[in-house]
């Protein structure tokens, strides 16, 4: 095993239309990310090349483990079941067929050959700090390809990489931070304990660095999402068991009754306009936006609170909503 501190990382990607304006990014921290995307492409795409640039961009530090964080099975499949099978059929699967997205397949080949890494399965959309930020910056990317933009391309990893390396590119057409299972030597419980404690100071450090604001308001902005709000288990994912909501009639609405009315209950018209979100305490945060629905337009205000375990980041919930109609 090595000496070397891992690198924890989140790698996502998103397309609108699938294909379509497409993006990719991963994340490690503030000064440690990249994005990019293309003008037509499909999520999974984004999903590998977000993999591959991760690999490619450290490089220069082969020595030290990656564990990554990621809400693609298709991904970690390929890359963890699949693809020895597929080399040995001249990347054909089973059926005869050519593997799919080929090129960022051999690419991501190439780029885990001689390297330690772990991938860690994440359920999208679900209040993981890292997972979070990764799916905003892989949206922004295919948001400003839809636009004719270019996408923030963010510093990467501080060194240069061979750009011959970076298949997948724009022609295409197509804090649980316990959870790295590190070569640790402590062998009593007093070494575990600091051990443990050290993980809780990195983690509240992170949370700090992010901002837990503006992870809510991320939150908030994935409801606005028709197939988050319209899909009862994600939405479900998203709520309290106690979660609350006062019409701009004044009617209280309890969590069953907004689940089952979802549809009615979270459509809105063009894009919100945010007013404000700040932090209420250590683990809630009030967003407020104007929204326009078919019914009118309405001043929104929702509680986000953040469960929190030991050693755990926990996941952002939807805790209360009221509106006031304009």
């Amino acid at each position: 095993m090595t000496d070397q501190k891992p690198i924890i990382a989140a790698a996502d990607g998103s397309a609108l239309g699938n294909p379509g304006p497409a993006g990719w990014a991963w994340y490690i921290d503030k000064d440690h990310w990249a994005s990019g995307g293309w003008k037509k492409g499909t999520n999974n795409m984004g999903e590998l090349k977000a993999v591959l640039d991760l690999f490619e961009s450290t490089a220069h530090v082969a020595d030290r483990p990656l564990h990554i964080f990621c809400d693609s099975k298709y991904t970690i499949d390929s890359i963890t079941k699949w693809m020895p099978g597929w080399k040995k059929k001249g990347w054909k699967k089973s059926d005869g067929k050519p593997v799919l997205n080929q090129d960022l397949m051999k690419a991501l080949d190439r780029a885990i050959s001689g390297r330690t890494y772990t991938f860690e399965w994440v359920k999208g959309h679900a209040g993981h700090e890292l997972n979070e930020i990764v799916d905003e910056l892989a949206r922004a990317a295919a948001t400003a390809y839809k636009k004719g933009e270019a996408p923030e391309a963010g510093p990467g990893f501080g060194e240069d990489r061979d750009s011959a390396s970076s298949a997948g590119s724009e022609e295409a057409v197509d804090f649980s931070f316990d959870s790295f299972d590190s070569d640790s030597t402590a062998s009593t419980g007093d070494a575990v304990e600091d051990s443990d404690r050290a993980e809780e100071e990195e983690h509240s450090a992170r949370i700090a660095e992010i901002g837990p604001e503006r992870l809510a308001a991320h939150q908030e902005d994935l409801l606005l999402r028709k197939e988050v709000y319209t899909d009862e288990q994600k939405l479900d994912s998203l709520l309290t068991e106690d979660f609350c909501w006062i019409t701009p009639a004044g009617r209280t609405a309890d969590r069953a009754t907004v689940l089952e009315h979802r549809e009615r209950a979270f459509v809105s018209v063009g894009e919100p306009e945010p007013v404000s979100a700040q932090l209420l305490g250590e683990s809630a945060a009030l967003v407020v936006s104007r929204v326009t629905t078919p019914r009118g337009q309405v001043l929104r205000s929702s509680v986000w609170v953040r469960e929190n375990y030991r050693n755990e980041i926990g996941a952002w919930l939807l805790h209360f909503r009221q509106e006031t109609a304009c």
